[in-house]
Parts: C-alpha cells; sequence; structure tokens
C-alpha cells in the first residue's frame, strides 16, 4: 500500500488546490491541472491573472480579496475564470491567507469546477460577469454596489443588460439562467 502523506494528499485531493505568494502559483495539484486543462510545468511560476478572463477581472477581484482576507483572513466565491483554451466557466475559489497583514503574502487556494451545474452560456463583459457573480449569490443592487464599489444605479443598469442577453423578463428568470436551473 502506498504512503499517505501530506504531499500525496495535496497532490491527489479532489479539488484545485494551490500554494500562493504574491499572486504567483507556487504549487498546485493535478485536480487543479484538470480543471484548467493545463500542464502543472505551465502553471507553477505563473501569476493568478492566467486564470483569469481579464486582467480587469484579476486586478478589481484581487483588490477585493486583500480587504476581505486582511478582515477575515478568508475569502470565497463563485466567479467566472478561464481555461487554457480560453472556456470561460463558473469556478467555486476559496482562499486562505498564512499573514492576516499582507493578505496577498502567501496563501492556500482551492478552485472547484462548477461547470457541470452551470453554463456560461452568453458572451458577458467582464463588468456583466463580475455582476453575476454578485446576483448567484442572492445580493442586492445596492449591496453589490458596496462590494464593487459603484452605485446601485450602475448595477441596475448591467442586471438589465444581463436580462436583455439572456431573453429574461425578470430578475428571477435571470438568476434561474445564471444558475442553470
Amino acid at each position: 500500500m502506498p504512503e499517505l502523506d501530506y504531499q500525496t494528499a495535496f497532490h491527489l485531493a479532489p479539488v484545485g488546490l494551490v500554494l500562493s505568494r504574491e499572486r504567483i502559483i507556487e504549487d498546485c495539484n493535478e485536480q487543479l491541472c484538470a480543471i484548467f486543462g493545463a500542464p502543472r510545468e505551465a502553471l507553477i511560476g505563473q501569476s493568478f491573472q492566467v486564470l483569469y478572463p481579464s486582467s480587469d477581472e484579476f486586478e478589481r477581484i484581487g483588490e477585493r480579496i486583500a480587504a476581505l482576507m486582511a478582515a477575515q483572513g478568508s475569502y470565497a466565491d463563485d466567479r467566472i475564470m478561464k481555461r487554457e483554451n480560453g472556456e470561460l466557466f463558473w469556478c467555486h475559489v476559496t482562499g486562505r491567507s498564512l499573514d492576516l497583514a499582507a493578505p496577498h503574502a502567501a496563501g492556500v487556494w482551492t478552485f472547484e469546477d462548477l461547470s457541470a451545474t452551470r453554463r456560461v452560456a452568453i458572451e458577458l463583459t467582464p463588468r456583466e460577469r463580475e455582476i453575476a457573480a454578485q446576483l448567484v449569490t442572492g445580493k442586492t443592487s445596492k449591496q453589490i454596489g458596496r462590494v464593487l464599489d459603484i452605485s446601485a444605479r450602475t448595477v441596475d443598469i448591467y442586471r438589465a443588460r444581463l436580462m436583455r442577453k439572456y431573453e429574461t423578463r425578470n430578475a428571477t428568470e435571470l438568476l434561474q439562467r445564471l444558475l442553470g436551473t
């Protein structure tokens, strides 16, 4: 029987795992490589930016992560990420900082592919993806505005755009389409 140790557990975990320093991938496991469709060698030493649909989202989400981790020590959300082949997909991301005073200095991250139950069926702008990610958590326009540092009215404008793109008549239908139900 093979030896069971922390290294084996890390590499064979059923979720994608990353050890990071300053938002650079220090190590990752087989499941992360499978989720993002990239060989381990292509990810080690790379910025997390390679996993994001745009540099804008990488920067904005990074700012939000830092603020929450400094306060709580951990962060979690569902967001749209990008596979190596360019395909966009929904992913549940959770992270824990090793130092509250320097949230991005060193961390442990998990990634869970949600594409089996939630599809990215329509092309969205980076801001629309951010709004959609917040809508699926059940937040109001005012709450989303606070999280994204924009006005509630701006959130409403983007929600209306999403409703047009998804051809829905109301917020409930939009949420159902975003969640794939």
